[in-house]
């Protein structure tokens, strides 16, 4: 589980990946991800997330979010220790969860590795998801 202090939550941390960071992005989410300035100290690699209204009402995203968190948390080690990362939820996404609670297990996980493996952050990518 990631902690609070490697959560981005300022409006401001956004913008600036967005503007300056570079994207990938696969059917199910966005990936953005930026160097952090090395006056910027944090330990480890931090998160923001985006789940709009369009993925459902405050309790879908907010499992939403936390699905994407633990799988992030998850592969935290391998991720460069120097960068932000935003991770914008696509309304497909919600077929992988649903998919997750009828029993299958790991498909938001493959999900997110393979679109850091995409964007080169994580060795060896899974296929994506169908």
């Amino acid at each position: 589980m990631t902690s609070k202090r490697s959560r981005l939550s300022r409006s401001s941390d956004f913008q600036r990946i967005y503007r300056q960071g570079s994207s990938t992005a696969s059917r199910f989410l966005v990936l953005y991800s930026f160097r952090r300035p090395a006056e910027v100290n944090a330990d480890g690699p931090r998160l923001g997330l985006s789940v709009s209204k369009k993925m459902g009402g405050a309790v879908v995203r907010n499992r939403v979010k936390r699905l994407l968190r633990e799988a992030f948390g998850s592969l935290r080690e391998q991720l460069a220790e120097d960068h932000d990362f935003v991770l914008i939820a696509r309304p497909p996404l919600l077929e992988l969860i649903a998919r997750e609670s009828e029993g299958e297990k790991g498909l938001v996980s493959a999900a997110v590795r393979d679109l850091l493996g995409r964007a080169g952050f994580v060795a060896d990518a899974c296929e994506e998801p169908s």
